[in-house]
Protein backbone atom coordinates (compact mmCIF):
# COMPACT_ATOMS: atom_id res chain seq x y z
CA UNK A 1 0.00 0.00 0.00
CA UNK A 2 1.21 3.54 -0.76
CA UNK A 3 2.39 5.50 2.28
CA UNK A 4 -0.37 7.92 3.23
CA UNK A 5 1.80 10.97 2.53
CA UNK A 6 2.10 9.87 -1.12
CA UNK A 7 -1.58 9.07 -1.64
CA UNK A 8 -3.37 10.56 -4.62
CA UNK A 9 -5.73 12.11 -2.08
CA UNK A 10 -2.84 14.33 -0.97
CA UNK A 11 -1.69 15.25 -4.46
CA UNK A 12 -2.76 18.51 -6.08
CA UNK A 13 -2.80 17.94 -9.85
CA UNK A 14 -1.07 20.50 -12.05
CA UNK A 15 -2.82 22.43 -14.81
CA UNK A 16 -1.81 19.61 -17.17
CA UNK A 17 -0.84 16.13 -16.07
CA UNK A 18 0.78 13.91 -18.66
CA UNK A 19 -0.22 10.26 -18.32
CA UNK A 20 2.62 8.59 -20.18
CA UNK A 21 1.64 5.30 -21.77
CA UNK A 22 4.84 4.56 -23.72
CA UNK A 23 5.22 1.27 -21.87
CA UNK A 24 1.59 0.29 -22.42
CA UNK A 25 0.10 1.64 -25.64
CA UNK A 26 3.59 2.42 -26.91
CA UNK A 27 4.51 -1.25 -26.72
CA UNK A 28 1.62 -1.95 -29.08
CA UNK A 29 3.36 -0.09 -31.91
CA UNK A 30 4.22 -2.11 -35.00
CA UNK A 31 7.57 -0.28 -35.11
CA UNK A 32 8.92 -2.78 -32.60
CA UNK A 33 8.01 -5.60 -34.98
CA UNK A 34 9.36 -3.69 -37.98
CA UNK A 35 12.77 -3.64 -36.33
CA UNK A 36 12.56 -7.25 -35.09
CA UNK A 37 12.54 -6.16 -31.47
CA UNK A 38 8.92 -6.98 -30.53
CA UNK A 39 9.03 -5.64 -26.95
CA UNK A 40 10.91 -3.30 -24.67
CA UNK A 41 13.45 -5.10 -22.52
CA UNK A 42 13.49 -4.57 -18.77
CA UNK A 43 16.55 -2.35 -19.14
CA UNK A 44 14.71 -0.32 -21.81
CA UNK A 45 11.77 0.12 -19.47
CA UNK A 46 13.90 1.11 -16.51
CA UNK A 47 15.75 3.72 -18.56
CA UNK A 48 12.55 5.10 -20.08
CA UNK A 49 10.81 5.35 -16.70
CA UNK A 50 13.83 7.02 -15.14
CA UNK A 51 13.94 9.56 -17.98
CA UNK A 52 10.19 10.23 -17.71
CA UNK A 53 10.38 10.85 -13.98
CA UNK A 54 13.37 13.18 -14.37
CA UNK A 55 11.45 14.96 -17.15
CA UNK A 56 8.64 15.66 -14.69
CA UNK A 57 5.98 13.07 -15.56
CA UNK A 58 3.90 12.12 -12.49
CA UNK A 59 1.65 9.44 -14.01
CA UNK A 60 2.93 6.41 -15.91
CA UNK A 61 0.58 3.77 -17.31
CA UNK A 62 1.68 0.14 -17.50
CA UNK A 63 0.05 -3.11 -18.56
CA UNK A 64 -1.87 -5.01 -15.91
CA UNK A 65 0.63 -7.54 -14.54
CA UNK A 66 -1.73 -10.35 -15.54
CA UNK A 67 -0.81 -9.77 -19.19
CA UNK A 68 2.29 -11.96 -18.85
CA UNK A 69 4.88 -13.10 -16.31
CA UNK A 70 7.34 -10.75 -18.01
CA UNK A 71 5.08 -7.73 -17.53
CA UNK A 72 4.49 -8.77 -13.91
CA UNK A 73 8.21 -8.91 -13.17
CA UNK A 74 8.91 -5.73 -15.12
CA UNK A 75 6.25 -3.92 -13.09
CA UNK A 76 8.21 -4.72 -9.93
CA UNK A 77 11.48 -3.53 -11.50
CA UNK A 78 9.84 -0.28 -12.64
CA UNK A 79 8.45 0.27 -9.15
CA UNK A 80 11.98 -0.08 -7.77
CA UNK A 81 13.24 2.57 -10.19
CA UNK A 82 10.42 4.89 -9.14
CA UNK A 83 11.09 4.31 -5.45
CA UNK A 84 14.76 5.13 -5.94
CA UNK A 85 13.87 8.58 -7.30
CA UNK A 86 11.21 9.58 -4.76
CA UNK A 87 13.51 11.65 -2.55
CA UNK A 88 14.98 13.42 -5.59
CA UNK A 89 11.93 13.92 -7.81
CA UNK A 90 8.90 13.31 -5.60
CA UNK A 91 6.25 10.65 -6.03
CA UNK A 92 5.26 9.30 -9.45
CA UNK A 93 2.07 7.22 -9.72
CA UNK A 94 2.23 3.87 -11.51
CA UNK A 95 -1.13 3.10 -13.10
CA UNK A 96 -2.25 -0.32 -14.29
CA UNK A 97 -4.40 -0.53 -17.43
CA UNK A 98 -7.09 -3.03 -16.41
CA UNK A 99 -10.26 -4.56 -17.74
CA UNK A 100 -13.31 -4.51 -15.49
CA UNK A 101 -12.34 -7.96 -14.33
CA UNK A 102 -11.38 -9.18 -10.83
CA UNK A 103 -8.23 -10.97 -12.01
CA UNK A 104 -6.86 -7.80 -13.61
CA UNK A 105 -7.57 -5.85 -10.45
CA UNK A 106 -6.03 -8.48 -8.20
CA UNK A 107 -2.81 -8.62 -10.23
CA UNK A 108 -2.44 -4.83 -10.19
CA UNK A 109 -3.07 -4.49 -6.46
CA UNK A 110 -0.59 -7.27 -5.70
CA UNK A 111 2.02 -5.53 -7.87
CA UNK A 112 1.68 -2.33 -5.86
CA UNK A 113 -0.04 -0.17 -8.46
CA UNK A 114 -0.96 3.33 -7.31
CA UNK A 115 -4.01 3.47 -9.53
CA UNK A 116 -6.23 1.47 -11.85
CA UNK A 117 -7.20 2.65 -15.32
CA UNK A 118 -10.41 0.72 -15.99
CA UNK A 119 -11.70 0.41 -19.53
CA UNK A 120 -14.45 -1.36 -21.45
CA UNK A 121 -15.77 -0.73 -24.94
CA UNK A 122 -19.00 1.27 -25.03
CA UNK A 123 -19.45 1.83 -28.77
CA UNK A 124 -21.87 -0.25 -30.77
CA UNK A 125 -18.94 -1.89 -32.54
CA UNK A 126 -17.33 -2.92 -29.24
CA UNK A 127 -20.56 -4.18 -27.74
CA UNK A 128 -21.50 -6.30 -30.73
CA UNK A 129 -18.15 -7.55 -32.00
CA UNK A 130 -15.75 -7.39 -29.05
CA UNK A 131 -16.99 -8.25 -25.55
CA UNK A 132 -20.66 -8.80 -26.48
CA UNK A 133 -22.14 -6.95 -23.48
CA UNK A 134 -24.96 -4.43 -23.70
CA UNK A 135 -24.99 -1.15 -21.79
CA UNK A 136 -26.95 -2.37 -18.76
CA UNK A 137 -24.61 -5.33 -18.30
CA UNK A 138 -21.60 -3.02 -18.66
CA UNK A 139 -23.06 -0.76 -15.97
CA UNK A 140 -23.81 -3.62 -13.60
CA UNK A 141 -20.43 -5.29 -13.90
CA UNK A 142 -18.34 -2.11 -13.95
CA UNK A 143 -20.12 -0.44 -11.07
CA UNK A 144 -19.86 -3.55 -8.89
CA UNK A 145 -16.11 -4.02 -9.30
CA UNK A 146 -15.26 -0.32 -9.07
CA UNK A 147 -17.36 0.08 -5.92
CA UNK A 148 -15.49 -2.84 -4.35
CA UNK A 149 -12.11 -1.41 -5.27
CA UNK A 150 -13.03 2.01 -3.91
CA UNK A 151 -14.23 0.47 -0.66
CA UNK A 152 -11.29 -1.91 -0.18
CA UNK A 153 -8.48 0.26 -1.58
CA UNK A 154 -9.43 3.89 -0.94
CA UNK A 155 -5.85 5.06 -1.54
CA UNK A 156 -5.91 4.09 -5.23
CA UNK A 157 -6.61 6.63 -7.95
CA UNK A 158 -9.29 5.29 -10.30
CA UNK A 159 -10.07 6.15 -13.89
CA UNK A 160 -12.88 4.72 -15.99
CA UNK A 161 -12.91 4.91 -19.78
CA UNK A 162 -15.62 3.99 -22.22
CA UNK A 163 -13.34 2.62 -24.92
CA UNK A 164 -14.11 4.01 -28.38
CA UNK A 165 -15.88 6.92 -26.68
CA UNK A 166 -16.10 9.06 -29.81
CA UNK A 167 -18.08 6.36 -31.62
CA UNK A 168 -20.36 6.01 -28.60
CA UNK A 169 -23.50 8.12 -28.72
CA UNK A 170 -23.34 10.81 -25.99
CA UNK A 171 -26.53 9.64 -24.27
CA UNK A 172 -25.19 6.08 -24.09
CA UNK A 173 -21.83 7.22 -22.73
CA UNK A 174 -23.61 9.37 -20.12
CA UNK A 175 -25.79 6.41 -19.16
CA UNK A 176 -22.68 4.43 -18.21
CA UNK A 177 -20.72 7.32 -16.71
CA UNK A 178 -23.62 8.43 -14.51
CA UNK A 179 -23.50 5.09 -12.69
CA UNK A 180 -19.73 5.10 -12.25
CA UNK A 181 -19.17 8.79 -11.46
CA UNK A 182 -19.48 8.59 -7.64
CA UNK A 183 -16.61 6.10 -7.44
CA UNK A 184 -13.86 7.41 -9.77
CA UNK A 185 -11.38 10.27 -9.90
CA UNK A 186 -11.27 10.61 -13.68
CA UNK A 187 -13.23 9.77 -16.77
CA UNK A 188 -11.26 8.80 -19.85
CA UNK A 189 -12.51 9.84 -23.28
CA UNK A 190 -10.48 7.64 -25.63
CA UNK A 191 -10.67 8.28 -29.34
CA UNK A 192 -9.66 4.67 -29.79
CA UNK A 193 -9.78 4.53 -33.57
CA UNK A 194 -8.99 8.15 -34.38
CA UNK A 195 -12.33 9.41 -35.66
CA UNK A 196 -12.53 12.68 -33.68
CA UNK A 197 -12.01 16.19 -35.00
CA UNK A 198 -11.22 19.30 -32.91
CA UNK A 199 -14.80 20.69 -32.94
CA UNK A 200 -16.27 17.39 -31.75
CA UNK A 201 -13.56 17.15 -29.08
CA UNK A 202 -14.36 20.61 -27.73
CA UNK A 203 -18.06 19.81 -27.68
CA UNK A 204 -17.54 16.48 -25.93
CA UNK A 205 -15.21 17.92 -23.29
CA UNK A 206 -17.60 20.77 -22.57
CA UNK A 207 -20.57 18.42 -22.14
CA UNK A 208 -18.61 16.11 -19.83
CA UNK A 209 -17.32 18.98 -17.70
CA UNK A 210 -20.84 20.34 -17.29
CA UNK A 211 -22.30 16.95 -16.39
CA UNK A 212 -19.46 15.79 -14.09
CA UNK A 213 -17.95 18.93 -12.48
CA UNK A 214 -16.26 16.93 -9.71
CA UNK A 215 -14.58 14.35 -11.94
CA UNK A 216 -11.39 15.15 -13.87
CA UNK A 217 -11.17 14.27 -17.54
CA UNK A 218 -8.43 12.32 -19.31
CA UNK A 219 -7.87 12.29 -23.06
CA UNK A 220 -6.43 9.60 -25.33
CA UNK A 221 -6.35 10.51 -29.02
CA UNK A 222 -5.22 8.19 -31.79
CA UNK A 223 -3.69 9.52 -34.99
CA UNK A 224 -5.50 7.46 -37.64
CA UNK A 225 -6.57 10.68 -39.41
CA UNK A 226 -3.50 12.67 -38.38
CA UNK A 227 -5.41 14.73 -35.81
CA UNK A 228 -4.18 13.37 -32.48
CA UNK A 229 -2.08 16.44 -31.64
CA UNK A 230 -4.77 18.90 -32.72
CA UNK A 231 -7.41 17.02 -30.74
CA UNK A 232 -5.23 16.89 -27.64
CA UNK A 233 -4.55 20.62 -27.85
CA UNK A 234 -8.26 21.33 -28.24
CA UNK A 235 -9.11 19.10 -25.29
CA UNK A 236 -6.54 20.79 -23.04
CA UNK A 237 -7.77 24.23 -24.04
CA UNK A 238 -11.32 23.11 -23.31
CA UNK A 239 -10.40 22.20 -19.74
CA UNK A 240 -9.13 18.62 -19.84
CA UNK A 241 -6.49 18.20 -17.12
CA UNK A 242 -5.03 14.73 -17.87
CA UNK A 243 -3.68 13.69 -21.26
CA UNK A 244 -2.35 10.32 -22.41
CA UNK A 245 0.81 10.64 -24.50
CA UNK A 246 3.80 8.57 -25.52
CA UNK A 247 7.36 9.33 -26.50
CA UNK A 248 7.46 10.03 -30.26
CA UNK A 249 3.69 9.39 -30.34
CA UNK A 250 4.18 5.63 -30.74
CA UNK A 251 1.19 3.39 -30.08
CA UNK A 252 -1.24 1.04 -31.81
CA UNK A 253 -1.50 1.67 -35.58
CA UNK A 254 -0.57 5.29 -36.36
CA UNK A 255 0.05 6.13 -32.72
CA UNK A 256 -1.29 8.74 -30.30
CA UNK A 257 -0.22 12.22 -29.21
CA UNK A 258 3.50 12.83 -28.77
CA UNK A 259 4.35 14.14 -25.30
CA UNK A 260 7.00 16.59 -26.47
CA UNK A 261 4.94 17.77 -29.46
CA UNK A 262 2.04 18.58 -27.12
CA UNK A 263 4.18 20.49 -24.62
CA UNK A 264 6.08 22.23 -27.43
CA UNK A 265 2.85 23.58 -28.92
CA UNK A 266 1.37 24.59 -25.57
CA UNK A 267 4.54 26.56 -24.87
CA UNK A 268 4.42 28.27 -28.28
CA UNK A 269 0.79 29.20 -27.60
CA UNK A 270 1.87 30.74 -24.28
CA UNK A 271 -0.02 28.22 -22.21
CA UNK A 272 2.81 28.41 -19.69
CA UNK A 273 0.80 27.05 -16.77
CA UNK A 274 0.28 23.84 -18.77
CA UNK A 275 4.02 23.18 -19.15
CA UNK A 276 4.98 24.05 -15.59
CA UNK A 277 6.92 21.31 -13.84
CA UNK A 278 8.25 19.67 -17.01
CA UNK A 279 11.95 19.71 -17.93
CA UNK A 280 11.44 21.12 -21.41
CA UNK A 281 15.16 21.16 -22.23
CA UNK A 282 15.09 17.40 -21.82
CA UNK A 283 12.58 17.02 -24.66
CA UNK A 284 14.99 16.24 -27.49
CA UNK A 285 17.22 13.97 -25.36
CA UNK A 286 14.23 11.91 -24.23
CA UNK A 287 13.07 11.63 -27.86
CA UNK A 288 16.52 10.41 -28.85
CA UNK A 289 16.40 7.86 -26.03
CA UNK A 290 13.06 6.50 -27.26
CA UNK A 291 14.22 6.41 -30.87
CA UNK A 292 17.35 4.51 -29.84
CA UNK A 293 15.20 1.89 -28.12
CA UNK A 294 13.26 1.50 -31.37
CA UNK A 295 16.47 1.29 -33.41
CA UNK A 296 15.56 4.29 -35.51
CA UNK A 297 16.09 8.04 -35.82
CA UNK A 298 13.72 10.52 -34.21
CA UNK A 299 10.89 10.61 -36.81
CA UNK A 300 10.91 13.52 -39.22
CA UNK A 301 7.31 14.42 -38.28
CA UNK A 302 8.21 14.85 -34.60
CA UNK A 303 8.45 18.63 -34.03
CA UNK A 304 11.14 18.35 -31.34
CA UNK A 305 13.81 16.90 -33.61
CA UNK A 306 17.06 17.81 -35.34
CA UNK A 307 15.19 17.38 -38.62
CA UNK A 308 13.27 20.54 -37.76
CA UNK A 309 16.60 22.42 -37.75
CA UNK A 310 18.08 20.79 -40.86
CA UNK A 311 18.62 22.74 -44.08
CA UNK A 312 19.41 21.41 -47.56
CA UNK A 313 18.44 24.14 -50.05
CA UNK A 314 21.15 26.62 -50.94
CA UNK A 315 19.02 29.72 -50.31
CA UNK A 316 18.07 28.38 -46.88
CA UNK A 317 21.65 27.44 -46.01
CA UNK A 318 22.98 30.87 -46.91
CA UNK A 319 20.34 32.60 -44.82
CA UNK A 320 20.88 30.33 -41.82
CA UNK A 321 24.60 31.09 -41.89
CA UNK A 322 23.68 34.71 -41.25
CA UNK A 323 20.78 34.24 -38.85
CA UNK A 324 18.82 31.10 -38.04
CA UNK A 325 15.55 32.98 -37.55
CA UNK A 326 15.10 33.27 -41.31
CA UNK A 327 14.11 29.59 -41.54
CA UNK A 328 13.77 28.61 -37.88
CA UNK A 329 10.79 30.31 -36.29
CA UNK A 330 10.64 28.44 -32.99
CA UNK A 331 12.84 28.28 -29.85
CA UNK A 332 14.06 24.72 -30.40
CA UNK A 333 17.00 25.27 -28.08
CA UNK A 334 14.58 25.56 -25.15
CA UNK A 335 13.52 22.00 -25.94
CA UNK A 336 17.03 20.61 -26.16
CA UNK A 337 17.62 20.86 -29.92
CA UNK A 338 20.77 22.93 -29.58
CA UNK A 339 22.20 22.44 -33.07
CA UNK A 340 21.24 23.23 -36.63
CA UNK A 341 22.26 20.92 -39.44
CA UNK A 342 23.36 21.98 -42.91
CA UNK A 343 23.68 19.15 -45.40
CA UNK A 344 26.05 19.21 -48.36
CA UNK A 345 24.24 17.95 -51.43
CA UNK A 346 22.94 18.74 -54.91
CA UNK A 347 20.86 21.67 -53.63
CA UNK A 348 23.72 23.38 -51.79
CA UNK A 349 24.77 26.78 -53.13
CA UNK A 350 28.20 28.30 -53.57
CA UNK A 351 27.90 30.10 -50.22
CA UNK A 352 28.00 26.90 -48.19
CA UNK A 353 30.73 25.48 -50.47
CA UNK A 354 32.81 28.59 -49.80
CA UNK A 355 32.09 28.47 -46.08
CA UNK A 356 32.86 24.77 -45.72
CA UNK A 357 36.12 24.82 -47.66
CA UNK A 358 37.41 28.04 -46.10
CA UNK A 359 36.15 27.99 -42.51
CA UNK A 360 35.96 24.28 -41.85
CA UNK A 361 38.68 22.75 -44.01
CA UNK A 362 41.00 25.81 -44.03
CA UNK A 363 41.50 26.05 -47.81
CA UNK A 364 42.62 29.31 -49.40
CA UNK A 365 39.65 30.13 -51.57
CA UNK A 366 37.87 33.23 -52.86
CA UNK A 367 34.21 33.58 -53.76
CA UNK A 368 34.76 33.36 -57.51
CA UNK A 369 36.57 30.03 -57.15
CA UNK A 370 33.86 28.77 -54.79
CA UNK A 371 31.26 29.48 -57.45
CA UNK A 372 33.23 27.48 -60.04
CA UNK A 373 33.73 24.57 -57.64
CA UNK A 374 30.03 24.62 -56.77
CA UNK A 375 29.12 24.15 -60.45
CA UNK A 376 31.33 21.08 -60.73
CA UNK A 377 30.13 19.73 -57.38
CA UNK A 378 26.47 20.00 -58.39
CA UNK A 379 27.14 17.89 -61.47
CA UNK A 380 29.10 15.20 -59.62
CA UNK A 381 26.97 14.86 -56.52
CA UNK A 382 24.03 13.42 -58.47
CA UNK A 383 26.21 10.44 -59.35
CA UNK A 384 27.15 9.54 -55.78
CA UNK A 385 27.18 5.95 -54.62
CA UNK A 386 26.16 5.17 -51.01
CA UNK A 387 29.76 4.63 -49.88
CA UNK A 388 30.98 8.06 -51.00
CA UNK A 389 30.02 11.20 -49.10
CA UNK A 390 29.35 14.63 -50.62
CA UNK A 391 32.19 15.94 -48.46
CA UNK A 392 34.65 13.57 -50.14
CA UNK A 393 33.51 14.67 -53.58
CA UNK A 394 33.85 18.35 -52.70
CA UNK A 395 37.34 17.97 -51.25
CA UNK A 396 38.51 15.91 -54.23
CA UNK A 397 37.30 18.63 -56.59
CA UNK A 398 38.96 21.36 -54.53
CA UNK A 399 42.33 19.60 -54.29
CA UNK A 400 42.67 17.63 -57.51
CA UNK A 401 40.91 19.88 -60.01
CA UNK A 402 41.36 23.35 -58.54
CA UNK A 403 44.63 22.73 -56.70
CA UNK A 404 43.53 24.60 -53.61
CA UNK A 405 46.13 24.95 -50.88
CA UNK A 406 45.38 24.79 -47.20
CA UNK A 407 46.10 27.49 -44.70
CA UNK A 408 48.71 26.46 -42.18
CA UNK A 409 47.13 27.65 -38.96
CA UNK A 410 48.99 27.64 -35.64
CA UNK A 411 47.44 25.36 -33.04
CA UNK A 412 46.25 28.33 -30.97
CA UNK A 413 44.21 29.58 -33.89
CA UNK A 414 42.70 26.15 -34.49
CA UNK A 415 41.51 26.03 -30.90
CA UNK A 416 39.71 29.36 -31.37
CA UNK A 417 37.67 27.97 -34.27
CA UNK A 418 34.82 26.52 -32.29
CA UNK A 419 32.59 25.51 -35.18
CA UNK A 420 33.51 22.49 -37.32
CA UNK A 421 31.35 20.48 -39.66
CA UNK A 422 33.51 17.39 -39.87
CA UNK A 423 33.22 14.38 -37.59
CA UNK A 424 36.16 15.18 -35.35
CA UNK A 425 34.45 17.56 -32.94
CA UNK A 426 31.03 18.49 -31.72
CA UNK A 427 29.77 22.00 -32.46
CA UNK A 428 29.36 24.75 -29.93
CA UNK A 429 28.66 28.00 -31.74
CA UNK A 430 28.88 30.03 -34.95
CA UNK A 431 28.51 33.62 -36.07
CA UNK A 432 25.01 35.00 -35.42
CA UNK A 433 24.32 32.28 -32.89
CA UNK A 434 23.78 29.43 -35.35
CA UNK A 435 24.81 26.00 -34.18
CA UNK A 436 25.61 23.49 -36.87
CA UNK A 437 26.10 19.73 -36.74
CA UNK A 438 29.21 17.67 -36.40
CA UNK A 439 28.90 16.41 -39.99
CA UNK A 440 27.35 18.26 -42.92
CA UNK A 441 27.17 15.17 -45.06
CA UNK A 442 25.54 12.79 -42.59
CA UNK A 443 21.91 12.80 -41.59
Amino acid sequence: MIPEKFSFRNYQPRALEIVDTTLRDGQQTSLLHDHHKYFFTRTDKEEIVRALIIYGVKFIELFAPIVSPQERDDFAAIRDVRDGLITQKGYTFLLAHVRCHPRDVESAVEAGADGLNFYIGTSEQSRHFNHGKELDEIITNSTKIIEEVRRNYPHLTLRFSGEDAFRTRPEELFHVYDAVAPHVDRFGTPDTVGVAMPPSVAKRVQSLRERYPNVDLEGHFHDDRGFSLYNALEAVRSGMRFMDTTLLGIAERSGITSMTALLFNLYLDREYDKVEGYNLRGSYPINVLAADKLRMLVPSKEPVSLTNRTHTAGVHQNAVLHNSSVYEAHPFDLFGVSESEILLGPLSGWNIVHYFLKEIRYYQIDEATAKEIAKVFKERVYQLSPDISPEQVLINIAEKEFNLAKLELPETARVQIVQRLDSSTRPTSLTAGIQLPKAVDAK
